[in-house]
């Protein structure tokens, strides 16, 4: 059975919202690389008896137990308390440690403060961690079922302890463990209709774990696999993430995770030597900017029009003041004329037009609050998608933006719209 850890940030500091805990994801990270699955991370402040009973339950649940935090010299640093009531054992004064914080002290020609000395006191049987950028030493023992670390708060602290200290003594105690990751990135799905289309197929194994994460126009499903080797992880990734991988077909923009799409549009673009333009009204340059976001961009992305009145469909695009007149500036066909203008006054293979009633105000009874028409003109074709949104502004906005990129993406890879 694969070993699990539990991460434990101490300080009432972190239940305010003026401060993050980020400690847990160095430690989380640690121990990943070393396959070990993070199950539980809680925040407790500086409350010994809440603490007492948190790292009582951690270490009869979890192999490897992580404090972060508490270890300083003041009255509510009672981390140690904590662990060694916790653990039923006594708080020892280490004649070493001792000797090392006088040191530091006289290093830096200042006297230490009686209550410095707190930090010299190891749980009964811990080792101590050598602590070379603070005063407090961490500590490490073992429990029943496998290990508690204490580790300063601090991050110029932690990390160092992490690399230097902690991952070389939980190396061998932990048997051969590997966690491999892998991911797909969705657009065009809602989050429902994706887990009923995929949970047929992960919903019958417990490793590798999958997960559905959802942002806005966006979903990641992240597979998780924990094996004694790289191949049976690979493996087990492969069985279960080309099953689900055949269901979503051409929805998968990338296995990538950090890869968003206006990078894969444009590496797409590049590929096809081919150049882009926009035309946005109800957008109002999000689409651009999306495309322009990185350097190289002017590799691919030729013009951006931000046309929001109509008058400014006119003059900026050649959209026919008669076409808006008889459709409305945010119909199928004004749509499709602001792609072909953009496209026409611009040169680019493609042009992206939006238009749309993003709220709050305006619509009409055919098109309502949230309505947004996307059109993209190319070589020999133009087309255009009508898409209803909930009507929130900004949602309405990004939403239409992701839209219109995978509008393109698919275009570029001549893959059907209905797929």
């Amino acid at each position: 059975m694969h070993k699990v850890a539990e991460i434990i940030a101490i300080g009432s500091e972190l239940l305010t919202p003026q401060r993050m805990d980020t400690n847990s994801l160095v430690v989380t990270e640690s121990l990943n690389s070393l396959g070990v699955e993070v199950v539980t991370k809680q925040v407790v402040g500086d409350d010994r008896a809440r603490l007492t009973d948190a790292i009582r339950t951690a270490v009869q649940r979890s192999d490897i137990v992580v404090l972060i935090g508490g270890l300083g010299p003041t009255e509510d640093d009672v981390t140690r308390d904590a662990a060694a009531a916790a653990l039923g054992r006594k708080l020892v004064l280490s004649l070493e440690q001792e000797s090392i914080l006088i040191g530091k002290f006289r290093l830096i020609n200042r006297q230490m403060a009686p209550n410095n000395l707190r930090q010299a006191y190891l749980v009964e049987g811990a080792e101590a961690l050598p602590n070379p950028h603070g005063s407090a030493p961490g500590q490490f023992l073992s429990t029943d079922r496998g290990a508690l670390a204490m580790l300063p708060g601090p991050p110029r602290e932690l990390k160092p302890m992490v690399a230097d200290e902690l991952t070389p003594r939980l190396r061998p105690v932990i048997p051969p463990q590997v966690i491999k990751e892998r991911t797909f990135r969705i657009t065009g799905i809602g989050e429902s209709d994706l887990d009923t289309l995929i949970a047929p197929v992960y919903t019958k194994y417990t490793n590798p774990t999958t997960t559905v994460l959802s942002s806005p126009g966006d979903l990641f499903v992240s597979l998780r696999a924990i094996a004694e080797t790289e191949g049976r992880a690979d493996g087990l990734l492969r069985e279960v993430g080309n099953a689900i991988a055949s269901l979503l077909g051409n929805r998968i923009y990338s296995e990538d995770p950090k890869e968003t799409l206006d990078q894969v549009v444009g590496r797409l673009l590049r590929k096809n030597h081919a150049t882009v333009a926009t035309a946005e009204s109800c957008t109002g340059g999000l689409i651009a900017a999306r495309l322009t976001e990185r350097g190289g961009s002017s590799d691919f992305f030729l013009a951006g029009y931000v046309a929001y009145t109509d008058a400014q469909k006119q003059e900026m695009l050649g959209v026919s003041g008669k076409l808006i007149e008889k459709h409305s500036a945010v119909s199928e066909p004004v749509a499709a004329a602001m792609a072909e203008g953009a496209r026409g006054r611009s040169g680019a293979s493609y042009a992206l037009s939006s238009t749309g009633y993003a709220g709050p105000s305006g619509g009409t009874d055919h098109d309502p609050i949230g309505t947004v028409y996307l059109g993209i003109a190319g070589p020999g074709e133009t087309r255009v998608l009508r898409i209803r949104y909930v009507p929130e502004r900004e949602r309405v906005r990004a939403l239409s933006t992701q839209a219109a990129l995978e509008l393109l993406r698919r275009t570029l890879m001549k893959v059907s719209l209905s797929n």
